[in-house]
């Protein structure tokens, strides 16, 4: 019993030290935007990465990289109304 609870506070430390580990109440929509800013900032971090997608998209580094940081204020677009049960 023991184990179990110390792998559980572990999990929660970690959850509250890292955003994108999500927690119990992520929604969908949080999800997916920390994983496209997650895939954005990983390739604007890795140089050949870029230039591949530079390559595949055929544009501009510097027009690709301001591209991708736009990207990253709302990757998946606004958050979806959610039903209200009444």
């Amino acid at each position: 019993m023991g184990d179990r609870y110390n792998i559980h506070s572990q999990l929660e430390h970690l959850q509250s030290k890292y955003i994108g580990t999500g927690h119990a109440d992520t929604t969908k929509w949080e999800w997916m935007q920390n994983q496209h800013r997650d895939t954005v900032a990983s390739i604007l971090g890795h140089f050949d990465m870029l230039n591949h997608v530079a390559i595949a998209e055929n544009e501009n580094k510097a027009r690709l990289k301001f591209n991708l940081i736009e990207k990253m204020l709302q990757p998946t677009g606004p958050p979806s109304q959610k039903k209200e049960d009444t």
